[in-house]
């Protein structure tokens, strides 16, 4: 058994493996801990889209975002950015400090809010309502901007806490590593990250690995995905 779990950390053996004729629309999501990207060499990987992350909180800036954005941008790839939402700010000033750096592109993926625990918050989780109450400002601060229907990224944990049977309108791009997902409110999920210990080519950075994600649609589905009406 701890063979095998060593072996599953290090990423050669892998629990999820969702089949390319179910889930034909792969792509991934990183931030600056992939380090500097060669996007020309990451695209050509079976890959249809990337989430880049960008904000986090009411002030940070991903120190690599300006350069993975304008890059992946050159790609064939859809491309969307993230912001890791703090417990500690306001939905209003989180927002804020997205929209100072994410710009309007003609088809970008909807931004997306990836809210799950972190540090003490593992163990002493936030207030369901105060966090609720933030995150639905954050998210119609985002769509008012945009004119697109953010999306929520979460853990299981995170989902069932705050997310599970409110937020309807919002799509759901989770995170399960172990299983194919079944959310526990019975709503159909938009994405699906499988995997973060997949290593492809294009980047060198402190984190070996790369998050691998599926969207739970055909290829036109996708491609039809996210625009404003």
């Amino acid at each position: 058994m701890l063979t095998a779990g060593i072996l599953f950390y290090n990423g050669v053996i892998r629990i999820n493996t969702p089949s390319e004729a179910e889930y034909p629309v792969r792509g991934v999501d990183l931030s600056s801990y992939q380090g500097v990207v060669d996007w020309d060499v990451l695209a050509k990987q079976n890959i249809a889209f990337a989430f880049i992350k960008a904000t986090e909180g009411s002030t940070h800036v991903d120190p690599n975002y300006q350069y993975n954005i304008e890059n992946a941008q050159k790609t064939h790839l859809r491309v969307g950015s993230y912001h890791f939402f703090s417990f500690e700010s306001s939905g209003f000033r989180q927002a804020d400090n997205f929209i100072a750096h994410v710009a309007k592109t003609e088809n970008m993926l909807p931004p997306v809010v990836d809210i799950e625990f972190y540090a003490d918050y593992k163990s002493n989780p936030p207030d369901k309502a105060h966090v609720q109450k933030n995150l639905m400002e954050m998210l119609e601060k985002l769509e008012n901007h945009y004119g697109l229907k953010p999306i929520i990224y979460a853990t299981m944990s995170s989902y069932k806490r705050y997310i599970s049977g409110s937020f309807l309108e919002y799509d759901i791009w989770i995170r399960d590593v172990y299983f194919k997902p079944n959310l526990p409110d019975g709503r159909e999920w938009t994405f699906w990250q499988y995997s973060d210990k997949e290593k492809l080519k294009g980047y060198n950075g402190v984190e070996k690995y790369i998050d691998m994600n599926v969207f739970n649609g055909s290829e036109e589905e996708f491609f039809r995905y996210g625009y404003a009406d």
